[in-house]
């Protein structure tokens, strides 16, 4: 080694500077760095969620087709909260669409929107699938009072396209 890197080893200001060098590119390079700086933060990652806020009341939007069945919880504004799905819990096919699958989910997002601290919501249902009433009833079953039921299904106001006319 050269007498000028050896003296630059023991300069503690070489030292710092590589130390903050490090630190900007471990944030994620300068533009990250500055950016995080500017909001005031000591680059540590801006979270969305706050473990500590709990959400006493939501909305559960229920979607039952006849192939599947969703349910979202979500917050006053619309935020998703917890979600579950009849494939996230594992059915396959056609017991997608059955009632008991609609319980299953309803309990396991229920649940999640339990432990985040909430203890009422309105319920948005849409479809006409088998799982309406069911995923409503597992709902309250979880301990989230149920505050009104609102039907949102989609109505056609004139039906699809007729057929076209037949020549003879």
């Amino acid at each position: 080694m050269s007498e000028e890197k050896k003296e630059d080893l023991k300069d503690p200001a070489v030292d710092t500077a590589r130390s903050e060098a490090m630190a900007v590119l471990n944030m994620g390079g300068p533009d990250v760095a500055a950016a995080s700086t500017a909001d005031g933060e000591d680059g540590k990652a801006k979270g969305r969620k706050s473990k500590g806020k709990s959400i006493p009341a939501g909305i559960a939007f229920i979607k039952a087709t006849f192939n599947n069945t969703i349910v979202s919880i979500a917050d006053a504004r619309g935020g998703v909260i917890a979600w579950s799905s009849a494939g996230k819990q594992g059915f396959r096919g056609s017991r997608k669409s059955t009632a008991f699958a609609a319980t299953m989910i309803a309990q396991d997002a229920a649940r999640q929107a339990v432990a985040k601290g909430m203890h009422e919501c309105e319920v948005r249902i849409l479809g006409a699938g088998a799982g309406r009433e069911s995923a409503v009833r597992a709902i309250q079953n979880a301990g989230i009072q149920v505050s009104m039921i609102r039907d949102c299904t989609a109505v056609p106001h004139n039906g699809c396209r007729a057929r076209k006319r037949r020549r003879v």
